[in-house]
């Protein structure tokens, strides 16, 4: 029979042998090192005041009482360094990196995960909890292909929820894109209250956004006669959204001025139906006196026209129509209007 134990080295106590204590003795010292092996650090020197089983991994060109024994584990023991040979298996918890390392023969490694596992939760670099059940921090993710390609899948449950991809800056929601509330694809934006749809396209592929502004607006009532150097506006819109709106106060020919709700590029077309008597000029007017659409017309029975173009306006400016020379204009849809999109 061997003097030691195959696995772990430790001698056994023989028949006839003196002070069989010490050989005990040794025997549980090398159990204390190796049960719950805890490493200290892997370092190339002793360090210079040891504690009392303390053990290290000793490293390459090591120096001082480790010189050659380069990646024996050193246990303090006794006042004096012992130096165990890992076996493959060993594990190990290395204390000045928190992981728990398995020794493969020739090489110490964090212990891998299982092919094939569940888990309830799970944290990378971030804390899961109940509802965020996967949460990685990280400064990108990548998600490749094994074959052909790779797809990412988001379900729902049933057509009122929501499956989306959510943008948030400081934990507040600004971008959202996806099925939310209906199995209609959209982009939505906030300004981290409200939330608007910006994108719409239905399961039959038509595109909407609902959000842009848009508006067609006439004047109710009658034929009314304004005169040179007044200004007219609007009183109904026919189509209105993205946030277009009259003014409060009433202009001098009657109707209120359009408020633009968003700075940008719009197109403007102008339809007139009117008669005049002695020559006529109308004018889209921004804010009362900057002219951006203009027609004239002579004298005659009722006539038609329409011009447009497109124009750079801010938020907030106030669009109304200002009159030149003598004319009847014809309120109402199909006659006298000014449409406004945002293009």
């Amino acid at each position: 029979m061997d003097d030691t134990t195959a696995n772990l080295q430790m001698p056994f106590i023989l028949p006839s042998q003196a002070q069989k204590h010490v050989t005990h003795n040794e025997a549980l010292l090398l159990l204390d090192a190796l049960v719950h092996l805890t490493v200290i650090e892997e370092q190339t020197s002793p360090p210079a005041s040891p504690v009392e089983g303390a053990c290290y991994l000793v490293a390459t060109a090591a120096t001082g009482d480790w010189a050659g024994r380069q990646g024996l584990i050193a246990a303090w023991q006794d006042a004096a360094w012992s130096f165990i040979r890992p076996g493959r298996g060993f594990r190990a918890w290395f204390a000045a990196t928190g992981r728990l390392r398995v020794f493969t023969g020739t090489v110490w490694e964090e212990i891998p995960l299982p092919q094939n596992g569940s888990f309830d939760q799970l944290g990378i670099g971030a804390t899961a909890d109940a509802t965020n059940r996967l949460a990685l921090a990280a400064p990108a993710s990548l998600f490749s292909h094994a074959g052909s390609g790779h797809q990412v899948k988001v379900n729902k449950a049933t057509a009122s929820d929501t499956a989306s991809l959510l943008f948030q800056s400081n934990w507040i929601g600004h971008a959202e894109l996806g099925l939310t509330g209906d199995n209609g694809f959209s982009v939505r934006v906030s300004d981290g209250g409200a939330w608007q749809t910006a994108l719409a396209i239905s399961a039959s592929g038509r595109v909407s956004r609902p959000a842009q502004p848009v508006a067609r607006a006439w004047r109710s009532g009658t034929v009314f006669g304004p005169t040179a150097g007044q200004q007219s506006g609007f009183t109904d819109f026919g189509i209105s959204q993205g946030g277009f709106a009259l003014g409060v106060a009433p202009e001098a020919a009657g109707g209120y001025g359009i408020i633009v709700p968003e700075a940008g590029l719009y197109h403007l077309e102008l339809n007139l139906a009117l008669a005049s008597s002695a020559g006529h000029t109308v004018s889209v007017l921004n804010n009362g006196t900057q002219p951006l659409l203009s027609l004239a017309g002579p004298s005659g029975a009722i006539q038609t026209q329409s011009a447009g173009g497109i124009f750079s306006l801010a938020a907030s400016d106030v669009l109304t129509l200002g009159h030149g020379g003598t004319a009847q204009i014809q309120p109402g849809s199909g006659k006298t209007e000014l449409s406004i999109v945002m293009v």
